[in-house]
């Protein structure tokens, strides 16, 4: 039996698909996406969060991330 994408993973990949096209306008911004849609870009991530949490309530599951091209890798040693 398959299980279902959870509503976090649907976020993920409905900003997977979207990524190249948000990043030719939206370089380094946050993009806030709730319900498999976008719902607003932030110039960091604080003001991108507490625009979810008015917009959604604090028990809604909304995704936030930044818009980058490739995505980075950290090294922590």
């Amino acid at each position: 039996m398959a299980t279902q994408p959870t509503s976090l993973e649907k976020e993920f990949g409905f900003f997977e698909q979207h990524r190249a096209e948000w990043a030719q306008q939206h370089q380094g911004e946050f993009v806030l996406v709730f319900d498999g849609q976008e719902a607003g870009f932030y110039g960091d991530y604080e003001t991108a969060f507490l625009a979810g949490l008015r917009q959604f309530g604090m028990h809604s599951k909304f995704l936030v991330k930044q818009v980058c091209v490739v995505e980075p890798v950290f090294y922590i040693y």
